[in-house]
């Protein structure tokens, strides 16, 4: 009998974000799935709602800012699971609409960043010795179209705002590329994700933005790559995207 994977997904504080659908898809899969987020109260009532419908999910608390809250996820994963199979880090934020290059803070750019790019850095340097132990190892960057040259509706040529958080995503697709040349001889696949303009707020549908479940099952997609995958790529519901 194969060994149950063990996922970790972060930022996973809300009922309607991309983190809990994606659990939801992953368990549903057959995955045990530790969901993770700075307020363990609200990951605890995420957990067992999911738990409630006989999915194999597990809170965790894990602040992506915080040199010790991460590495304390990572000795309490290694010492139930002893490794991780596959990690999202879907934790971020900062879509500064209305942000501009000239009229965005440097405080909310910073925070974008520390978010965006350092939050999920962090995670990855302290798991790469436990993702290293899978047999297949996956890292899944939720990234967004925001971040590329090539988006003709959200990208860094179509648009003049949304600038911290579009330079944030645009330095977490740099990270993907580097990360994926770096753990290659490990056979640990690195790709970033967009998840397309999903409805994770209320009203956003009309606005055009699409089901969450659709967002997720390009998510989904990634994390439940082969080891023969593609890495270092750059996707939107399994199909290629132009950076």
């Amino acid at each position: 009998m194969a060994t149950q994977k063990v996922v970790l997904i972060t930022g996973v504080s809300r009922e309607e974000g991309l983190g809990f659908e994606t659990a939801k898809q992953l368990a549903g899969a057959g995955f045990k799935v530790i969901i993770s987020a700075r307020n363990l109260a609200k990951v605890v009532a995420l957990a067992t709602k999911l738990q409630s419908a006989d999915l194999d999910v597990i809170p965790l608390e894990l602040d992506t800012l915080s040199d010790l809250s991460v590495q304390n996820a990572a000795w309490e994963i290694e010492n139930r699971f002893g490794r991780l199979d596959v990690l999202v880090n879907n934790a971020g934020g900062f879509y500064d609409t209305g942000g501009t290059a000239l009229t965005q803070t440097f405080e909310y750019t910073q925070e974008a960043i520390e978010t965006n790019l350092f939050g999920t850095w962090r995670v990855i340097k302290a798991l790469v010795p436990l993702i290293g132990k899978s047999e297949a190892g996956v890292i899944v960057n939720v990234s967004s179209g925001a971040g590329s040259f090539k988006d003709p509706d959200f990208g860094l040529n179509a648009l003049t705002d949304v600038t911290a958080y579009g330079i944030s995503k645009l330095a977490l697709n740099g990270l993907t590329i580097k990360l994926a040349k770096e753990l290659k001889p490990q056979c640990i696949l690195v790709n970033a994700v967009c998840p397309g303009f999903t409805a994770t707020y209320p009203g956003t549908e009309a606005w055009g933005a699409r089901p969450v479940t659709d967002g997720a099952s390009g998510i989904v997609w990634a994390a439940t790559l082969t080891k023969d995958g593609p890495t270092g790529g750059f996707f939107r519901d399994g199909k290629p995207l132009d950076w």
